[in-house]
């Protein structure tokens, strides 16, 4: 990811900018103070290919009651899935 396309945010900032919800759940407390210092979201370079596909409806509601970005959580999820079988061979 070049650097002109990062956008820093503080954590203050980030609720009144609506990345993230204010109800998610607090991360592992081992991970230690300095973590994330030095995080950054990195977002994979592929291009989307744009799909039809039939989801039962309780499972896209449960995305869409997300807010906004519920494709790309569904496409983290499918993905985490892909990785996942792909290291076990299947």
């Amino acid at each position: 990811m070049s650097e002109e396309r990062t956008i820093k945010y503080s954590t203050d900032d980030l609720p009144a900018k609506g990345r993230t919800r204010r109800n998610a759940p607090e991360g592992p407390e081992d991970l230690g103070p300095d973590f994330w210092a030095n995080a950054r979201i990195v977002m994979p370079d592929a291009p989307k290919e744009p799909v039809t596909i039939r989801i039962d409806g309780d499972v896209l509601a449960f995305f869409k009651e997300q807010g906004k970005g519920y494709q790309t959580r569904m496409n983290a999820v499918l993905r985490s899935y892909y990785e996942a079988a792909r290291k076990t061979g299947h």
